[in-house]
């Protein structure tokens, strides 16, 4: 087995929402009222009232009941230079294509020899977050539903076997977001993304039983939650000196305290079937919490901690019920066995700064050999684990032969996809070209 053997499954990257995503899904009774993609300062120097493309300077936003919401772009960097990145909104015109247009996506895939991958939102929040702040829930909860539909039908659907679909859930409405999770479910959803920590943002905890319902939805329907980092970060104080470098450095570390709010939750042990994925979380602080909590329940057992499924450790419910995943992390791939090997995968994270695109290949497989991996391993990590773990056929559509990253790079080469470094001036100048000189 070599690099251009692998077949790489990411279950973690981000898209950024096009202008038409409620154009086709939004009942006629309420597609005046959709969110829309607009531009503040049109190339007149005038407020737009709709999407253009002629502008020369201008950030797009997603206006919805008469407010701003989400940040476009939000770190969507790849192929910039390097001193042009930040998590500053920006307009569609100055990013990589493949970051907003599915056709460019699955292109910037195969460049990266990558065969399926799940995508987050933006604009809604990760979780659905933003549009929960809206202030009339009906008319939220259609647009949720519009969106879960553009999502499943228009971007998985347009490419077969290339992506995970994954839903958000009007979670400010638990009656809707069961019914969503059950009608998405029919449509083939595999996930559902939820806030990692609710009570960040003044809802009730997952062990309060507020969240039971969608539980047993998700049970019922096989799908997953994904549990994405960011939701966490406001639950604690920091110095007022504090930079972007805290929120970077911190984020994926706090997952430790997603993953023991569930384990503590006493959800594991009520719904035998309830998964969890920890969505950009990394995986070195894994063996440290799970020998941690191990000897917690032997050598502080007068606290008679009963939350976990009847006769398992802490280590058997972690590697049953979770499924970790890392961009790259080689100090804690030398303890696989201690996590579990079944409970690793790999995400790409595009086309965020920490993604290892176009190299996400080359980066994986150099720490898979300095960690000593075997063949059995590398196909558990890169697709075989969220295969299982997802109720996923990664075959469905395309024949394993052609699933691999040296059969995608060469549909890459053939059809001349361009990685080089490329700034935003030079993308803005190819939008015009494309949208406007047309």
């Amino acid at each position: 087995m070599d690099v251009n053997d692998m077949i790489m499954v990411s279950i973690d990257d981000h898209l950024i929402e096009p202008p038409d995503v409620f154009e086709r899904h939004m009942p006629d009774k309420y597609k005046d009222q959709a969110p829309k993609l607009v531009n503040d300062v049109s190339s007149a120097g005038k407020a737009a009232d709709a999407h253009v493309f002629d502008y020369d300077v201008g950030v797009d936003r997603w206006v919805f009941q008469d407010e701003s919401i989400g940040v476009l772009g939000l770190g969507a960097v790849k192929s910039w230079p390097d001193e042009e990145w930040s998590f500053d909104p920006v307009s569609l015109a100055e990013m990589r294509p493949g970051a907003y247009d599915v056709a460019e996506r699955v292109r910037d895939m195969n460049a990266n020899g990558t065969l399926s991958s799940m995508n987050f939102p933006t604009f809604p929040g990760f979780a659905g977050t933003h549009l929960a702040r809206m202030p009339d829930t009906k008319l939220t909860n259609i647009v949720v539903s519009a969106f879960n539909d553009w999502l499943i039908d228009e971007w998985a659907g347009s490419a077969p076997g290339r992506f995970m679909p994954m839903g958000v859930l009007p979670f400010y409405d638990i009656d809707a977001s069961v019914e969503e999770v059950y009608r998405i479910g029919k449509k083939g959803s595999l996930a559902i993304t939820l806030p990692e920590t609710p009570y960040g943002l003044g809802l009730p905890d997952f062990g309060s039983g507020h969240w039971d319902p969608v539980f047993k939805a998700m049970s019922d329907t096989g799908q997953v939650g994904c549990l994405h980092i960011g939701g966490s970060f406001g639950l604690f104080q920091r110095p007022g000196t504090a930079t972007i470098d805290d929120l970077i450095m911190l984020a994926p570390q706090l997952t430790a305290i997603t993953c023991n709010d569930i384990m503590l939750s006493g959800r594991l042990k009520m719904f035998p079937d309830l998964r969890f994925a920890l969505s950009e979380g990394g995986i070195g602080w894994i063996p440290f919490y799970l020998d941690r909590f191990d000897r917690h329940l032997t050598n502080q057992s007068w606290t008679h901690l009963d939350k976990l499924p009847n006769g398992m450790s802490a280590t058997e419910t972690f590697r049953e019920r979770f499924m970790a995943c890392f961009i790259t992390d080689p100090s804690a791939l030398h303890l696989r066995h201690r996590i579990g090997i079944d409970a690793i995968a790999w995400e790409c994270d595009f086309p965020h700064s920490d993604s290892t695109w176009p190299e996400s290949p080359e980066v994986l497989w150099k720490e898979f050999q300095d960690a000593g991996c075997t063949e059995e391993e590398i196909n558990k990590i890169t697709w075989e684990n969220v295969a299982r773990f997802f109720n996923y056929d990664p075959f469905a559509h395309i024949a394993k032969e052609d699933a691999t990253v040296g059969a995608l790079r060469a549909l890459a080469t053939a059809d001349g996809v361009d990685t080089g470094i490329t700034s935003r001036a030079e993308y803005k100048r190819r939008w015009v070209e494309r949208h406007v000189a047309a």
